[in-house]
């Protein structure tokens, strides 16, 4: 089509972004990489459809991952073509697959006003299972159950799908009769979970082909919006519902796909062109946002992933800054120099809301934070709270409070049955009703009824016991260091060991940030300066309009982008995180990479990563090898800088060659990488099926980390493993060993 013919709606669009748009038969894949207008081209493809009447709105689906992008999505659309586009099938997977299920509830035995069940009630009924076939909550915990059992639907698996060896020992060998369970109580309750809404009405599909027929009629065009974050039931519902050779448009990035920890598989859009043979595949590769040198060092750095389509990322925005690589001493050194740099732009006129720093882990916000209040350096955490804002940081500020302060009613009220201790709402009741009539605190009226009968006995034993603990804790505050007291009460209080328990995903994370919590209080001289600094920093919130730096993971970056992006932490075991090569070997390896590159290419002008040589985590000096993703960028486009005396010289030098101190391939080996598998390898999914000979399946086993355990399954090297304390986990063989005894 001639520039001249073009509509008004495809104004300002490129070449690639024009071909994606009017590719309007067959499969279509759009490979849409950073910052290359795929928003944009998928809205006009949308009105391009419509304008054209090619299709009526009722006639078009397009799914979406999140409420806002369908809602944006819609109301661009409107606001381009000049006219509503009601009858609009736009919304989340889970939004449409719920519109359509409703009118075909009774296939699946449930009334179409079934109830979507929330995670509270999920985990409430798998407890009420477990009970009835008397198996340990403590040793198998509902919700761990659960995370199994969303992750199997993610799959598309159902309970007669399972096999016994992949449900191994979960539930003391009773998992697939506690889903078979759990499945058979929803469709009594007349009631669904998220998992349900697509796995039902991807089986009705399946199983009716009179239905399958009506909703292919319906949709002339389906388009998809970030397809390398689908998992596998979403895929193989897509494909039923647009067929080998519909009108079925995906948009997405391989190399953006990060979030395989929640089900998310990145083979989908790998496999795609052998899935719909014949489609068009358009690649959207000139950037909008970034500078050549960060598109370099960010190209460069994927390039080492075996698990992808390719393309090369481009631009006519002025070469601007390299990418500069920092090492510091240590962490807070690091945050020093964030901080300064911070300061220097702002006194250059440059806005915070343009700067970002973006951490692997959440813990790691804590340093920068400290230094951007000693600085005044406006803040915020985005997807997140602020450190001392976390319910479990205010739970152990809570329980230190009352160490120091008993008469704090605020604090004691929040922890005096955190852990739960058998403190039910009469007692507490009680407990109030005594302070009132007594015209005393809280913590008095407490102690004073743990030593009369008004109480039942296992209340009044409880509050007994809590006002033991805090006559031993405060005698230990006056005999030990501020940060030993902190262990001390966390530890005995049960709160630690309540956190070990939870098995939900961001229990990990919460317990993580425990240990930070631990070392903050270490860096004061005292309990009572710790105390005081904390109430300074929560007295200094300021205007919600004023603009501000933003602190978030890697994770909650995705699709966000500022001037000024630093990424600090790059060192081998935070990022690439060592969890991750632990649990997922290659494939691990590569997401992280594949996170790398989402950090990168979130910068429009500046991009600042930095690695410590020694880093405190968790009360705990590191010392710590540099990333391995460091030496992966380009030197074209990298200008390294050293600390002074960071090795051993006593001033800044400047280091154009790979990283000092790289690991070299033996140790990588150590760690149980295998070499980066084929396209074809990773498409398909498949591992090299070497069975490691040293490990059968219900060997009892331990781990440095993780612990004690039992092997569910034997994949070549990897071993699906159930562990006593941190659930079913892959680990590569080479790092268990078989159990004494």
């Amino acid at each position: 089509m001639l520039v001249s013919a073009q509509p008004a709606y495809c104004a300002g669009l490129n070449a690639p972004q024009l071909d994606a748009v009017l590719a309007t038969e067959g499969p279509v894949l759009v490979l849409a990489g950073a910052g290359t207008g795929k928003t944009r081209a998928l809205v006009t493809r949308l009105i391009h459809i419509l304008a054209s009447r090619l299709a009526w709105p009722s006639q078009v689906l397009a799914v979406t991952f999140t409420n806002k992008a369908a809602r944006e999505m819609k109301e661009r659309a409107a606001q381009l073509l000049g006219q509503s586009v009601e009858g609009l099938w736009l919304g989340t997977f889970h939004a449409i697959a719920a519109r359509m299920l409703r009118r075909h509830a009774e296939l699946v035995g449930l009334k179409p006003n079934f109830t979507i069940l929330d995670e509270d009630d999920q985990i409430r009924l798998l407890k009420q299972l477990l009970s009835a076939e008397n198996v340990d909550d403590k040793r198998w915990p509902a919700r761990l159950l659960s995370v199994v059992i969303q992750r199997w639907k993610d799959r598309a698996l159902g309970p007669e799908q399972i096999s016994s060896a992949e449900a191994g020992d979960l539930a003391n060998g009773k998992m697939i009769e506690l889903y078979r369970a759990y499945q058979a109580r929803l469709r009594t309750l007349n009631a669904v979970d998220f998992g349900d809404l697509l796995l039902h009405m991807l089986n009705v599909l399946r199983r009716d082909a009179e239905v399958l027929g009506e909703w292919r009629r319906r949709f002339k065009y389906v388009m998809v919006d970030e397809y390398q974050d689908t998992n596998v039931c979403q895929h193989l519902w897509l494909r039923l519902l647009a067929g080998e050779n519909g009108n079925l448009c995906c948009v997405g990035d391989d190399d953006q796909s990060i979030y395989g920890w929640r089900g998310a598989e990145v083979g989908n859009i790998l496999r795609f062109e052998r899935d719909y043979p014949g489609a068009k595949v358009v690649r959207l590769e000139r950037n909008y946002r970034s500078t050549p040198h960060i598109l370099g060092a960010a190209s460069g750095l994927i390039a080492h992933n075996a698990g992808r389509l390719g393309k090369t990322l481009w631009t006519d925005i002025a070469e601007g800054e390299k990418v500069k690589v920092r090492g510091f001493w240590d962490g807070d050194e690091e945050a020093r120099a964030v901080g300064d740099d911070v300061e220097a732009f702002q006194a250059r006129r440059e806005s915070p809301d343009g700067m970002a720093i973006l951490v692997r882990a959440s813990f790691q916000t804590r340093a920068f934070e400290e230094r951007f209040m000693t600085l005044g350096v406006p803040y915020r955490v985005i997807g997140g709270l602020r450190f001392y804002e976390r319910a479990e940081i205010k739970d152990a500020i809570a329980y230190l409070r009352v160490v120091h302060q008993p008469d704090d009613d605020l604090a004691f009220e929040r922890i005096v049955n955190v852990p739960k201790r058998g403190l039910g709402d009469a007692a507490l009741q009680t407990v109030h009703r005594a302070a009132r009539a007594g015209s005393m605190t809280l913590y008095r009226a407490a102690a004073s009824l743990a030593e009369t009968e008004d109480l039942k006995p296992k209340p009044r034993r409880a509050l007994g016991e809590l006002m033991a603990q805090y006559e031993r804790w405060r005698d230990a505050a006056a005999r030990n260091p501020a940060a030993e007291l902190a262990e001390i009460v966390l530890d005995e209080s049960g709160y630690t060991a309540m956190l070990q328990a939870d098995k939900s995903p961001d229990a990990a994370g919460r317990l993580d940030n425990l240990k930070e919590f631990v070392r903050a209080v270490g860096e004061f001289e005292s309990l009572g300066g710790f105390l005081e600094h904390v109430s300074l920093v929560m007295d200094n919130e300021r205007d919600a309009g004023e603009p501000r730096v933003s602190l978030m993971t890697l994770h909650a970056a995705k699709g966000l982008e500022f001037d000024t992006v630093f990424l600090p932490g790059w060192e081998d075991g935070l990022f690439p995180h060592q969890r991750s090569l632990d649990e997922e070997g290659a494939a691990g390896l590569e997401e992280e990479r594949r996170l790398a590159y989402v950090g990168l290419t979130r910068a429009r002008k500046r991009a600042l990563v930095s690695f410590a040589a020694n880093r405190r985590v968790h009360d705990r000096w590191q010392a710590g090898l540099p990333s391995r993703f460091l030496s992966e960028m380009p030197d074209e486009h990298v200008e390294r800088v050293v600390a002074p005396g960071l090795y051993g010289g006593g001033r800044s030098e400047r280091f154009a060659g790979p990283v000092p101190f790289r690991a070299e391939p033996r140790w990588q080996e150590a760690r149980g990488l295998r070499p980066p598998l084929t396209i074809e390898a990773r498409a398909k999914r498949v591992e090299p099926r070497r069975e490691d000979a040293a490990f059968r399946v219900g060997d009892r086993i331990t781990h440095e980390t993780l612990g004690r355990g039992q092997v569910l399954s034997v994949e070549g090297n990897k071993l699906g493993i159930a562990f006593e304390k941190g659930g079913v986990k892959k680990v590569l063989s080479s790092f268990v060993a078989k159990a004494a005894g």
